[in-house]
């Protein structure tokens, strides 16, 4: 085992000394073109949302004498319509939807009701506000159901051509003071309906 590592060690040595000479004292240049044919889209496109990352982490930010506050960021979610304006029905309009359970303990804490305790704050990241826009701010205690981060403010095929929109949301868990601690956990689900 030893052998291998200085192997390694050597050849790593070697290696960043032989760099080392070939940029101080080049041999010759040569360059290499690279292209690419890139063909038109054929089919009917798509309609399709991807989000930025799978997790989002709170951490204790703004807490009073009588409550507790946990805030955080939602990974960027990103509507992408590459579908032909004549292949989506008229009046059709798309919009996506963010719905939560309720945060659960890993110890057999009491859960924390999401629809009580949990809120965000919508905002467009990128693409044409005039077209799209962010979803209503929903403040804890608010009732977080079915709430909207992004949608459509005309009709899907008035607005397909532009490509895509990007919303992110500041998130927010509000609980008494008394909250039992530990860990919990929630599941946040994005929708993308037409």
């Amino acid at each position: 085992m030893s052998i291998a590592a200085a192997g390694a060690l050597t050849l790593s040595v070697i290696g960043s000394s032989g760099l080392a000479a070939a940029l101080d004292d080049p041999y010759g240049d040569s360059d290499v073109a690279v292209s690419v044919e890139i063909p038109e889209l054929e089919g009917p496109g798509v309609l399709a949302m991807t989000v930025a990352g799978s997790s989002a982490a709170l951490t204790e930010s703004g807490s009073t004498a009588t409550s507790r506050q946990f805030t955080g960021t939602l990974p960027t979610v990103t509507v992408t319509d590459t579908r032909d304006p004549a292949d989506i029905p008229e009046g059709a309009f798309w919009y996506v939807l963010g719905s939560i359970t309720d945060f659960t303990g890993d110890a057999g804490q009491p859960d924390i009701v999401s629809a009580e305790s949990f809120g965000w704050a919508p905002a467009l990241v990128a693409g044409d506000p005039g077209s799209v826009s962010a979803g209503d701010e929903v403040d804890p205690g608010e009732g977080f159901v079915d709430s909207e981060i992004l949608s459509v403010a005309y009709d899907s095929a008035e607005i397909a051509p532009e490509g895509s929109w990007s919303a992110n949301a500041g998130l927010e868990l509000l609980t008494g003071a008394t909250v039992a601690p530990g860990q919990y956990s929630a599941t946040l689900t994005l929708s993308l309906f037409e």
